[in-house]
């Protein structure tokens, strides 16, 4: 099994960020970033102006997660800023959800959808088949360093099992609170992308190399490749 790291920019340090970004390019699969609205969640974070700032520097995919309550007024923005996975919410898209998917897919991009730890999978059964990724979150949405909710363990199986049953390709993709206390069980239940933020990566050390260093050993000492 090829796990995944996905390191969130909005927990990284904005007074670093050339050294951060050299570092990210060349170590992680892809960068999340978190776009808020202050109405789907009170925070307001990253956006697609910064995703154009970013672009001819990363090297990596871009992945993101939009946790607004009007998704198709972003939708456009953010294929034109270079996304490469674009994920919606689920609990945001009932009405439009196979317009969204289908204008992602397009557009060339991905089409993932990220479900609040309260949102069943059942959810989505209508459209999970056109998925190429799941994100699930193990905190309530909108800010770092929440606590994990353990009780999402059963939501990862459930993903891992309607992949595996139905041959589905989406990745399972864990948010929320990813860290040497978390890996070995998230890995247990399927997960296969994981989001890594202040307590999985960016605390470890003021240097990201070394941090990054810091968190592989966490996973590998915990992990039965």
């Amino acid at each position: 099994m090829e796990y995944q790291f996905s390191p969130s920019l909005m927990c990284m340090n904005l007074m670093d960020i050339r050294n951060q970004l050299d570092v990210i390019n060349d170590r992680s699969d892809m960068v999340h970033i978190d776009i808020m609205d202050g109405h789907f969640v009170k925070n307001i974070t990253l956006s697609p102006f910064f995703m154009e700032q970013l672009r001819d520097s990363l090297k990596v995919p871009m992945d993101v997660h939009l946790m607004v309550e009007k998704p198709a007024d972003f939708i456009q923005a953010i294929i034109d800023a270079g996304a490469t996975y674009i994920s919606p919410h689920a609990e945001t898209i009932n009405s439009d959800a196979f317009r969204i998917i289908n204008q992602i897919k397009q557009a060339g991009c991905k089409a993932g959808i990220a479900l609040n730890p309260a949102t069943p999978l059942s959810y989505i059964k209508h459209y999970i088949h056109l998925l190429d990724k799941i994100t699930i979150m193990t905190v309530d949405p909108g800010y770092a360093g929440q606590k994990f909710i353990t009780e999402m363990l059963d939501k990862i199986r459930e993903a891992k099992a309607l992949k595996e049953e139905h041959g589905y390709t989406y990745l399972i993709e864990i948010d929320g609170s990813c860290n040497k206390n978390t890996f070995a069980q998230l890995a247990e239940a399927g997960a296969e992308v994981f989001i890594v933020g202040t307590s999985g990566l960016f605390n470890l050390d003021n240097d990201l190399n070394r941090a990054w260093d810091k968190m592989m050993d966490d996973f590998n000492r915990v992990i039965q490749r």
